[in-house]
């Protein structure tokens, strides 16, 4: 007879406890490399936001749409929108980023990715100067 290993539900409790350590320390990370990248560009021709894409490679949720990380370190969803009519005879923009609350399975991809574009576009910067 096999032996039995680690019981299911204290290996289960150890994954999750090294996902919320390890989103935790991406998330100090993250707002530390924004911190750093100023001025902080704004997002594809945005006139209001300050930005980059965070959208990790691979198959993406559709729960979000854009996931941005801004200036503050934090995970938004941008959000923009055309309206035609009304008032004003020129379609009017509309623009605005919502705070993310992801789960750190969620947020792990999201914030490699966005402290990836950050550390590439400081990278960047340092050698142009």
């Amino acid at each position: 007879m096999a032996q039995r290993g680690t019981d299911p539900l204290t290996r289960r409790a150890k994954a999750d406890i090294l996902i919320e350590t390890t989103a935790s320390q991406l998330k100090d990370m993250l707002h530390e490399a924004a911190r750093e990248l100023d001025p902080f560009p704004f997002f594809m021709g945005s006139l209001l936001i300050q930005g980059i894409e965070a959208e990790p490679g691979g198959p993406a949720k559709a729960e979000h749409g854009c996931v941005v990380v801004c200036p503050d370190g934090e995970l938004y969803e941008y959000i923009y929108s055309v309206m035609v009519g009304g008032l004003y005879p020129e379609p009017f923009r509309k623009e605005e980023a919502k705070k993310l609350d992801l789960s750190p399975q969620d947020y792990i991809p999201y914030a490699y990715n966005a402290l990836c574009q950050i550390t590439k576009l400081l990278l960047e910067r340092q050698q142009s100067s």
